[in-house]
């Protein structure tokens, strides 16, 4: 008899959580939402953030407050999320570099990113343009690879730190074109662009924010590492039609949810996320970027940071990269 109602009491305790958290799910969000993002303010991650972050805010009726917790590549901000509540108000805003390069970059993670978070919303593909500055007497692609092979190690360039995915793409493009250049790593993007333009730098994989320079004539545009051509810059050639067959350096930025997140409030996120990519004028607020909107559901974003895992992880394994803890 005791063991009937130990088990009726059981099943009674199943049903009233469910029933809790289908509550929550039917009155989610009730409070604003924070949106933080794991590298500092100026860089891809930080635009996009605040581009999808309004028309989040208008469809749940709640504000969508963006933090910005940058470091360790991505791993501050990640970890902060990873360790906050699963209750739909805390949520990353990621390069998929954290989920797909950084375990195999740093020996010891402070959080899981297969397992401490789950992938929500894709929002961007974001593919990395080669520039260098406008006043560099090399005018074209063939002349930059005939300048570093000329000065092995005497170029430089930049990239939003060790093991990021612009640092990787140079990394690619040395290691197809068996040529040296000195790597300078910074704490986001925008830092590493401002230095380009100031001179300290030779060149960069940039991810859409030096776009505007390249327009305004300050900074040229070589070349592109993504399988496509950019709609933002139509006439710069790819790096695989440049002789650099299969070259990819795509990064696909989007938003994480802490573990244990309700899958219901994860499919009501990517449902609202996809709805404003699929309008006109987010997807032009994307392109000005350099960037194109990725929509994707949350099984196909998991998938594709599996793909980016193994195709990352060769490179920097062959090149022996490493993160300082």
């Amino acid at each position: 008899m005791r063991a009937i109602v130990v088990a009726i009491a059981f099943t009674a305790g199943l049903i009233s959580t469910s029933l809790a958290q289908t509550s929550q799910v039917q009155t989610w969000p009730t409070q604003s939402i924070r949106l933080t993002v794991n590298f500092p303010a100026g860089g891809a991650a930080d635009q996009l953030a605040r581009l999808v972050g309004q028309p989040l805010s208008e469809a749940f009726g709640q504000s969508v407050v963006i933090e910005n917790r940058g470091g360790a590549g991505g791993n501050l901000g990640g970890e902060f999320v990873a360790r906050s509540a699963p209750d739909g108000y805390t949520l990353l805003m990621s390069s998929g570099g954290m989920v797909a390069i950084n375990p195999h970059l740093y020996a010891r993670m402070p959080f899981d990113p297969t397992k401490d978070i789950i992938p929500v919303a894709s929002v961007a593909r974001v593919p990395f343009y080669l520039v260098i500055r406008a006043d560099s007497p090399v005018r074209d692609f063939k002349e930059f690879i005939a300048d570093l092979k000329a000065n092995p190690e005497k170029r430089n360039f930049g990239s939003p730190g060790i093991g990021s995915s612009p640092h990787l793409a140079a990394e690619m493009l040395k290691n197809m074109t068996g040529t040296s250049a000195v790597h300078v790593p910074y704490r986001g993007a925008a830092p590493a662009l401002n230095d380009l333009l100031g001179g300290q730098l030779d060149f960069l994989f940039d991810p859409g924010i030096a776009i505007e320079h390249v327009k305004a004539g300050k900074l040229r545009a070589l070349a592109i590492g993504s399988p496509q051509r950019s709609p933002q810059l139509p006439n710069v050639p790819t790096l695989d039609e440049l002789g650099l067959t299969g070259f990819d350096a795509d990064a696909v930025f989007g938003i994480y949810a802490p573990a244990g997140t309700s899958p219901d409030v994860v499919v009501r996120l990517n449902k609202e996320v996809n709805r404003s990519l699929a309008t006109a004028t987010l997807n032009e607020r994307i392109a000005t970027l350099g960037n194109i909107a990725a929509p994707m559901s949350p099984e196909e974003f998991k998938e594709k940071s599996r793909k980016d895992s193994e195709r990352f992880g060769a490179i920097i394994r062959e090149r022996g990269i490493r993160a300082a803890n």
